[in-house]
């Protein structure tokens, strides 16, 4: 089992604080010291005042602030939460994602996803109904520039001919594919290294646009679901990573948090094929964000 952090930019208006270069490198420098093993981002470079009134929340550059997180990390990997794949061009998108895992010295996971916010599409010029092809046209197109020379490829929106693009990782990043659907277990049985689904009670998952999905028996099922599908793809289960958060026991920056009923918690995961479990950390103050990440560190991550 591993351990990851999305930035707790969480809010709308943000704090401040965490909108300063240094404040994510104490976020990330004290996950690292902490234990943890990846930090990430969310993505949304357009969304509707509406949605940030409503209860969403503020974001960074994902790409940007990553590069951040590894100028003052050694060896916490970077796995953005998520990248909306079908609002860029595959290349910008292969580029951005090759140039941080080469500065960072391999760390870099490329954790996608499909989108549902149909205004930040509208904003973006993409037409939401097309963010499936899109998607399945990304990732194909971003293991080919990863691995290959003179790529030539007829998108939906783009043509490319004979393209190469250097310098390439070392090692392409593994592409986790995240979302609840059984089309985002079949994209991750066809083309994913990783599956990361995320806990969404009924409203959420229908703003969402995705599955319902609230307890760990729910979530085993859905993994004997992939494991089937990647045997008939004829890979094998143990290979894919399966991201998922642990509710048990509460919330981590409360004193009420119970770290015992937590690692019991993460345990039952365990069982069911779960190796990275997403982690909430407080967004109301640097200092309160740095103090939960050294406590888990102490009450969890060094236990497990």
């Amino acid at each position: 089992m591993r351990f990851a952090i999305t930035y707790p930019l969480v809010t709308h208006p943000y704090h401040p604080d965490f909108v300063t270069s240094a404040g994510i490198a104490q976020v990330a420098a004290a996950a690292e010291r902490a234990g943890f093993d990846g930090i990430g981002f969310t993505d949304h470079p357009a969304p509707s005042h509406r949605w940030l009134e409503g209860g969403g929340h503020d974001a960074l550059d994902p790409f940007v602030a990553l590069a951040f997180c590894a100028a003052a990390t050694e060896r916490i990997r970077l796995i953005p939460n998520i990248v909306v794949l079908p609002y860029r061009n595959p290349f910008v998108v292969a580029k951005a994602a090759s140039t941080l895992d080469v500065l960072s010295g391999g760390r870099f996971t490329l954790a996608v996803g499909a989108g549902y916010l149909k205004g930040e599409f509208a904003a973006l010029g993409v037409d939401h109904s097309e963010r499936n092809e899109l998607f399945d046209e990304a990732i194909d197109t971003i293991r080919a520039i990863w691995t290959t020379d003179d790529v030539t490829i007829e998108g939906r929106h783009f043509s490319a001919r004979g393209v190469t693009a250097h310098p390439r990782p070392a090692d392409p990043p593994p592409i986790w594919i995240g979302g609840n659907s059984s089309g985002a277990r079949q994209r991750v049985a066809d083309r994913g290294d990783g599956w990361a689904p995320f806990a969404a009670p009924a409203g959420l998952a229908k703003t969402a646009r995705t599955v319902a999905l609230s307890t760990v028996d729910e979530l085993a099922v859905l993994v004997d679901d992939l494991r089937a599908r990647l045997a008939a793809a004829g890979r094998d289960a143990d290979s894919v990573d399966i991201s998922f958060g642990c509710s048990a026991g509460g919330d981590p920056a409360s004193d009420d948090f119970d770290a015992d009923a937590h690692l019991a918690g993460l345990a039952e995961l365990a069982a069911i094929g779960v190796t990275w479990v997403q982690v909430g950390v407080p967004g109301d103050d640097i200092s309160h964000t740095s103090e939960t990440l050294q406590r888990y560190g102490e009450q969890v991550i060094a236990r497990f």
